[in-house]
């Protein structure tokens, strides 16, 4: 019996970890056999620590996800540099810019989102192109077109403070240059903190160096002058970088006839109208996914391979709890679940201490946690996560919550040897302290051992001193020891 075909269009974070949980669960590749397109000529790398490439810490090579022979060794049958062309749904055939074409039995879409660029009058030349000194800030191309031109001491100004903005101007600034932060609304991070937060945030950038300017509008960009705001103000840009947010990326789906709205329209086995047809990423909208959150592309993903390959025919998405983390040098924040209830049934306890840069705020309902915004407490960043994460009841003295001085188990601190083996370590990858010690007793000694095992710090990196402990505590173990 020949193995099913299932064509993946889309070599992004989605789509990779799709197509790696597939040969997870048919390793042999009897179940499936996965060809997997992507349009850019690069391997699949990490969008999560573009901002550190920005910024020089960290070379494009090493956000790479797979090794050069990772398809060879997978027996995955990799198109990259190929852009899909048409895809004839009665047929099963997709056609290709290379004039191949590929038949499927099943069909995965994971084609993304693309940047937006406002309609600001000199963003696009009259080709629509962008002027020669505005960028887009949304993979390893654009980054390596914004460090081409930026020199240290330049005026660089970055339409956007959203996450992706905020990590574009930390990255910029770090390399010298004299960063502004043009954004509409009246505080930093709408979509994930309230203004209190916000104000805070603005308040360590702006101490950082960086120029912020709230509620105002790009009216009009003068290529090598800058731009000119709604309010009449002037500033100076060599370079424009945009990160003003992204649509997802839906043309082809679209030309197909599936049902699109916002994204492609998914149910909870991923499937589109054409039951055929899956999506899952950035380009896909399902009621349980907040837009541009790369951890609802993983969590679709490890569905849908359990489905695809019949290993778990009852698997579904029922969604994924927001977590989000601004990853810029020198700025801790995390923003989980509801951060502004509107209904009165909330808990809601806070912490303003805009002077030392400190703000948290804590959101429980039924005595869970199921909302937070901490900046500036790491500790409590850690902390509030693994009760966010963990269900478990909060504790009474919710300003030792706050202060990071409590516990799921009660205690001040915990050892990993304290841990419960359901402990989420990286939450990224949800990988738990049990699949780190599976891992090490597998032979995947030491932090790199348990890296290439597991991916835990492959994500957003903050789970790594986590790991290292982990790895140290079983470094120690006595070899018999559980």
């Amino acid at each position: 019996m020949r193995p099913r075909r299932v064509v993946v269009v889309g070599y992004g974070m989605a789509g990779a970890r799709f197509a790696e949980e597939v040969r997870r669960r048919d390793p042999a590749g009897d179940r499936v056999a996965l060809t997997v397109i992507g349009a850019e000529s690069h391997a699949a790398y990490n969008r999560i620590l573009l901002s550190a490439v920005l910024a020089g810490t960290m070379p494009p090579e090493v956000v790479a996800l797979h090794a050069p022979d990772w398809a060879d060794t997978a027996g995955v049958d990799l198109r990259v540099g190929v852009r899909v062309d048409a895809v004839d749904r009665a047929a099963r055939t997709v056609a290709l810019s290379d004039g191949s074409t590929v038949e499927y039995d099943a069909l995965v879409l994971a084609t993304g989102s693309r940047a937006w660029v406002p309609p600001v009058d000199g963003l696009r030349t009259e080709t629509g192109a962008l002027a020669p000194d505005v960028a887009t800030f949304r993979d390893l191309d654009d980054c390596a077109a914004i460090l081409d031109r930026v020199r240290p001491g330049a005026p660089i100004t970055v339409l956007g403070g959203g996450l992706l903005g905020l990590e574009a101007a930390r990255g910029l600034l770090g390399r010298g240059c004299l960063v502004t932060v043009v954004h509409p609304v009246g505080h930093l991070m709408e979509r994930q903190v309230d203004p209190d937060g916000g104000a805070v945030l603005a308040k360590v950038l702006t101490d950082m160096g960086i120029d912020v300017r709230l509620g105002r509008l790009a009216a009009q960009h003068t290529p090598g002058d800058g731009l000119k705001l709604d309010d009449g103000s002037h500033v100076p840009a060599e370079l424009v970088v945009v990160a003003a947010g992204v649509r997802a990326e839906t043309d082809l789906a679209a030309s197909m006839g599936l049902v699109v709205d916002g994204g492609i329209v998914v149910d909870d086995a991923l499937r589109t109208s054409d039951p055929r047809v899956h999506a899952i990423g950035d380009c896909a909208t399902h009621p349980g996914t907040v837009a541009g959150m790369v951890q609802s592309g993983w969590d679709q993903a490890v569905v849908l391979a359990g489905l695809v390959t019949g290993v778990d025919p009852a698997a579904r998405y029922r969604g994924t709890p927001t977590v989000a983390r601004l990853k810029a040098r020198g700025v801790d924040l995390a923003a989980l679940g509801e951060t502004s209830p509107s209904d009165a049934s909330a808990e809601v306890i806070s912490l303003n201490d805009p002077t030392r840069d400190r703000y948290a705020k804590l959101v429980l309902r039924d005595d869970r946690v199921v909302g937070a915004i901490v900046i500036g407490f790491p500790d409590a960043a850690a902390t509030i996560t693994e009760f966010f994460d963990s269900g478990a009841p909060a504790p009474v003295d919710r300003i030792a919550l706050l202060l990071g001085r409590a516990n799921p188990d009660g205690g001040a601190t915990r050892s990993p040897a304290d841990l419960p083996d359901d402990a989420l370590v990286c939450r990224c990858n949800t990988v738990t302290k049990a699949g780190l010690v599976a891992a090490w007793r597998a032979g995947a000694t030491g932090v790199p051992g348990l890296v290439a095992a597991t991916r835990a710090t492959t994500g957003c990196g903050t789970c790594a001193d986590k790991t290292a402990a982990i790895a140290d505590w079983l470094a120690d173990l006595p070899v018999e020891a559980p």
